[in-house]
């Protein structure tokens, strides 16, 4: 039986975060051995909110370390950037002729990217990045896509997409299906709804012990405990959030022991960070190795653009048999 296959991407931001960790990355290498996986670095859609591409290729080697030190497989699955599969751009073309500006504007979570970035004119391409997703998607045929809550109108759309060149030309698109994360969006150190490196209330997949404890010491926890020997509310506490991916195995002791007040926020923090040092260990160590073999990154890197290539190529014989463009 023939694996169904997944597509899954980011943009290239550099070193990443446990945010990234736990809501996509772990999630892409549980599934690695269940699908077939192809995962895009998507650098043409970081352009959509920031045309600076200075250090686009930097952000992408950093990223793909990251993804090799979490523990992808290049052999299972094939890492490549957007911009060097030039199929990704003609088919973005031709699905730009199957949806409407309306519809596209209707699209929920543009909106709340203009608002969340205050974004006073939107560019032609920001308006059609559902557009290009699809067509990231639909290229490699993907039967799903893992996402949060927050992406599932964009899977929509391409699902839409592909039903409409299917009815048009002839079936050539399965139409995807979201896969829903379930840490989807992990809360930033500051309480702020997205970990973000523009905000500064990260932590890295590379650092090191003493810089999650100091990290962690800031974080937010509940405003109504003050000091040890305070009662206070886990439910509202952000630490108390982490605890729960990170430090299952204690929760209901965290939670006891900080509705008693017997468990002050330094130590409960300082646990915390324990067990995200204690996650991260391995990925920042294999890390190190990447970033003494950049060789092998671009060998891994070049490998997963000839493979995905072929798929591309692949894809769009199919696309212009049946549209009858040559």
């Amino acid at each position: 039986m023939l694996k169904k296959r997944i597509l899954s991407g980011m943009r290239p931001t550099g070193k990443l975060h446990i945010g990234h960790y736990v809501g996509a990355l772990e999630n892409w290498v549980n599934l690695q051995d269940q699908y077939n996986n192809f995962h895009l670095i998507a650098d043409y859609h970081a352009l959509t909110t920031n045309p600076d591409t200075t250090n686009i290729y930097e952000d992408s080697i950093d990223m793909l370390i990251d993804w090799l030190a979490a523990g992808l497989d290049p052999k299972k699955s094939p890492m490549f950037r957007q911009s060097q599969i030039k199929q990704h751009t003609e088919l973005n073309l031709i699905f730009g002729m199957l949806i409407t500006v309306n519809r596209l504007e209707r699209n929920p979570t543009l909106k709340d990217q203009v608002r969340d970035l205050h974004i006073d004119n939107i560019i032609f391409g920001h308006l059609g990045y559902p557009v290009l997703q699809a067509a990231d998607i639909l290229l490699y045929k993907g039967d799903a896509v893992p996402v949060g809550e927050d992406q599932v109108p964009h899977i929509e759309i391409s699902r839409e997409i592909a039903r409409r060149f299917n009815n048009q030309y002839g079936n050539v698109f399965p139409e995807p299906e979201p896969m829903l994360t379930k840490f989807a969006r992990l809360p930033g150190l500051d309480g702020n709804a997205k970990m973000s490196k523009s905000l500064g209330n990260t932590i890295l997949l590379s650092d090191d012990p003493e810089t999650v404890k100091a990290k962690m010491k800031k974080a937010v926890t509940d405003p109504k405990k003050i000091r040890k020997g305070d009662p206070g509310n886990p439910e509202i506490c952000l630490v108390f959030s982490y605890h729960k991916k990170f430090n299952a195995g204690e929760v209901s002791e965290i939670d006891a022991g900080c509705r008693t007040g017997a468990l002050g926020c330094l130590d409960c923090k300082m646990k915390c960070a324990s067990k995200i040092s204690d996650l991260i260990e391995p990925i920042r160590d294999k890390r190190k190795y990447y970033e003494k073999n950049l060789d092998e990154v671009k060998d891994i890197l070049a490998d997963g653009e000839k493979r995905g290539r072929e798929e591309a190529v692949q894809t769009m014989s199919e696309v212009h048999d049946k549209m009858k463009l040559g």
